[in-house]
């Protein structure tokens, strides 16, 4: 076990120590663990003040600060006060103390991670994912589990994780964000993540999840793709894919696979575990499994995206920030795939914060379009992918060479909202990236978006006219040079379209 160089990569972040080839918990830990595992009769842990309480020694046990005040205030008011008393009692009486047993078995699921079959290879260990470092971690539902106890608990070492670019991983100021009338939506994100313990302590799920770090290398890598420049965009021949328009719905809410957009911060889940509740933190509240990568993966660079596959979904909710909330139990049906992972494919791409005249800059609008192209490229079959690429570039149609499996994209409004991106201009990068990508389609759910009232008329007849990525590029290009000239001052979709057919009379046009 010593020898492994993912492991000993990871063992500074864990709670865990490795002595003797074997892991385990530091004796003071593994005794306050113990009589958490026997129940309140034995432990005395019977309300939220107690459990602060108790997680501070915990920590002191582990070497740690103290809890802070505010999360210990914060724990008190979820518990004491905001669940009911039947709530609060299952959870003291039958949840916390299974809770408990899970952290007991943390330094077995451990070992059994590193030397079972299905992880004997160091490529798919649990490791750190530094910056430029591609490559898989795979993990058994189970130790995702045991991983995000550790992060109620708070367990987790957090001195050196700043400078290594990680994100906050233990819940402190999840629970603190309660404190001082709070917004209701952050109880709900809270409600979500304690429903996710109950239903993996009331059944342990059996799959798998990973986490892949994808590089597009800006020098040439063997069997990898290099990130392309202005003119390798504008020289693409590969056809635009379909672009399908949605109004309403929700990207988790797709029926078949796809790979579902993450509107990420370039940490990944974001504000998921302090004060965030938008679009990356929803996520990770209703499929909580994605809170595991928060652990290992440092904050993606320019060239870089984060792909989860197998998160299950354990919440339903309605809501959007501040009106999000947890409304109950949702049973996931996805399939299993060969490596045990459920079929849900979530790509987390940064997009530029507050972006004004960037996003219309050429390096801006290579900036945005490489990363949705690094998120959405499957670079597992870099041959292939060569092979069609160049294929496409010398053919009038790709319904015959793009792969059945190559699966779609489900997306939105990435980079907007907050983020402050041009609603037009982030979906038709979108949409070259994911026609380059090879991506069979697009389903884009505009949110209702007004500022989009008009895009399933412009890609039906950008379509009709059978345009290239490097076309639609070109005119992007055209376009944000003169928006930055002040030549124009209309939006993409009115300077595109032809200006001898009003506002609407487009879409009847394509219709008939």
């Amino acid at each position: 076990m010593e020898a492994r160089g993912d492991l000993r990569s990871i063992l500074p972040y864990l709670p865990v120590v490795l002595r003797g080839g074997a892991l385990f918990w530091p004796p003071p830990a593994q005794e306050a663990i113990k009589a958490l595992a026997l129940g309140p009769d034995v432990s005395r842990v019977s309300s939220g003040d107690v459990l602060a309480d108790a997680i501070t020694d915990l920590r002191l046990a582990l070497n740690l600060d103290p809890l802070p005040r505010r999360a210990a205030e914060g724990l008190a008011i979820f518990f004491d006060d905001l669940l009911s008393r039947a709530q609060a009692r299952d959870w003291f009486d039958h949840i916390l103390p299974s809770l408990a047993r899970l952290l007991l078995r943390l330094p077995t699921l451990l070992e059994d991670h590193y030397r079972s079959g299905g992880y004997q290879e160091e490529s798919r260990g649990l490791r750190i994912l530094g910056s430029q470092d591609g490559g898989i971690v795979l993990v058994s539902q189970e130790l995702a589990a045991a991983l995000l106890a550790c992060a109620l608990f708070c367990l987790f070492p957090t001195a050196d994780r700043a400078q290594a670019r990680l994100p906050p991983i233990n819940f402190d100021s999840l629970f603190a964000a309660l404190c001082n009338n709070s917004r209701q939506s952050q109880e709900q994100k809270v409600r979500c993540l304690v429903h996710y313990f109950d239903r993996v302590t009331a059944s342990t799920p059996t799959g798998s999840v990973s986490f892949e770090r994808k590089v597009l290398h800006r020098c040439p890598v063997s069997d990898s793709i290099t990130y392309p420049d202005m003119d390798a965009w504008m020289k693409s021949g590969v056809p635009l894919c379909t672009f399908r328009v949605f109004s309403s719905g929700l990207i988790e809410d797709e029926e078949q696979e796809t790979l579902e957009v993450d509107f990420a911060n370039r940490y990944l889940g974001g504000g998921a575990l302090s004060r965030g509740c938008v679009q990356e933190e929803i996520r990770f509240m209703i499929n909580p499994e994605l809170i595991v990568g928060m652990l290992f993966m440092a904050s993606m660079e320019d060239n870089e995206a984060i792909e989860i596959v197998g998160a299950e979904r354990f919440s339903q909710y309605m809501g959007y920030g501040s009106s999000f909330r947890f409304t109950g139990d949702y049973l996931d049906s996805k399939p299993f795939d060969a490596m045990g992972r459920r079929k849900t494919r979530i790509v987390a791409i940064d997009a530029l914060d507050c972006p004004t005249r960037l996003q219309f800059e050429s390096s801006g609008l290579i900036r945005e379009v490489n990363k949705a192209f690094c998120g959405f490229l499957d670079q597992s079959n870099h041959q292939l992918y060569v092979k069609l690429v160049q294929d496409l570039n010398t053919k009038d149609s790709c319904a015959s060479i793009i792969p059945d499996e190559c699966i779609g994209v489900s997306t939105g409004n990435w980079g907007c909202g907050a983020f402050g991106g041009n609603p037009e201009i982030k979906s038709m990068i979108q949409w070259i990236a994911a026609s380059q990508a090879l991506r069979s389609y697009i389903n884009y759910y505009t949110f209702e978006s007004g500022s989009l009232k008009r895009l399933e008329e412009v890609t039906q007849w950008i379509l009709l006219h059978r345009w290239t990525v490097g076309e639609l590029w070109h005119m992007l290009v055209e376009y944000s040079s003169q928006k930055l000239g002040r030549e124009t001052n209309e939006g993409f979709f009115t300077w595109l379209l032809p200006k001898d057919i009003p506002n609407g009379d487009m879409m009847t046009g394509l219709l008939t």
